[in-house]
């Protein structure tokens, strides 16, 4: 088992891309502030997709432009082509995170073409990101499962992160879009994608769909996994993905890596602060329990 695991935080992107409610360019600001204050390193600050498609991320080079640029944390912006590349960097985005997808359906409708081409404009990207110094991540999404596909072959995962894999991205990241996955089809992907890829650090990013996100994570660490996803308070979802609902959430899963020993680097009072705050902005509850029982043995000591 690992003894520290890096946290990205993906509420930014990931957590509010589904919201009905818009937050303003100062609130998004303002969160991704609070994230870094609360130990984040890596942070998953916007997308660079069709505003029409996403309206909540219209705003992506205003978000960046406004973000302290001290070095604290290193901002990923997603991107799906070219055109999305050229955005990001123009918004000065520190590293590239590209989206491939594992199943035809889902792939036609997130990024209108099938999933072998998906890593083909992948490959083109990449090749120009890395050559300008860009740090490159690639994320296969629908990895454990597609919505309108069913089960997905995990020989199709792998062979996807061996072609994604040929233009040496900085990360390969396995994405359980829909939150299907269970522990051991984790073990075993992860395992398989270590071995084909030998010395790409490898990121899993998991949703808590079906209440399996924990446990997964925990699957995902003792397989060697380098990087986790997670989003303050657990907000999220796929807009193109029904029912995609939920990233695991970050206060709770620092609070289980934390009884297991594994550092995270994270204040897990800060980001439950941080959760509350989001809560209120969005004005719904938030799907994290760790801010309703509270961090153990802390709240013994209270009761005591």
């Amino acid at each position: 088992m690992k003894k520290k695991v890096t946290l990205v935080e993906v509420g930014p992107r990931d957590g509010i891309q589904s919201e009905p409610k818009i937050l303003t360019t100062q609130e998004k600001v303002e969160f991704i502030t609070r994230c870094i204050d609360a130990g984040s390193t890596r942070i998953e600050v916007t997308s660079f997709v069709n505003p029409k498609r996403v309206p909540q991320m219209a705003d992506a080079a205003e978000v960046l432009a406004a973000l302290p640029r001290d070095g604290r944390a290193s901002y990923i912006g997603l991107i799906l082509n070219m055109k999305g590349f050229e955005r990001a960097r123009d918004a000065k985005c520190d590293e590239m995170g590209y989206a491939v997808v594992a199943s035809d359906t889902f792939a036609q409708k997130n990024q209108g073409m099938s999933s072998a081409e998906t890593v083909t404009a992948w490959q083109e990207v990449g090749r120009v990101a890395k050559s300008e110094g860009f740090k490159t991540s690639v994320t296969i999404g629908a990895s454990f499962g597609c919505p309108f596909e069913g089960e997905v072959s995990p020989d199709h995962v792998v062979d996807m992160a061996k072609r994604c894999a040929e233009v040496s991205p900085d990360e390969v990241a396995l994405a359980d879009t829909i939150g299907c996955a269970d522990p051991v089809r984790v073990t075993e992907l992860v395992s398989r994608v270590k071995a084909a890829i030998p010395g790409t650090p490898i990121r899993v990013h998991l949703h808590n769909t079906r209440n399996t996100g924990l446990a997964n994570a925990y699957a995902a660490v003792m397989a060697g996994a380098d990087f986790l996803d997670a989003s303050t308070g657990g907000i999220g979802g796929c807009p193109f993905a029904p029912r995609a609902t939920g990233n695991i959430p970050l206060e709770d899963l620092i609070y289980m890596l934390n009884r297991m020993g594994v550092e995270t680097g994270m204040d897990i009072n800060k980001v439950i602060a941080n959760a509350q705050w989001v809560e209120d902005r969005l004005g719904k509850p938030i799907p994290a329990m760790l801010g309703r029982a509270g961090v153990f043995p802390d709240v013994a000591k209270k009761a005591a």
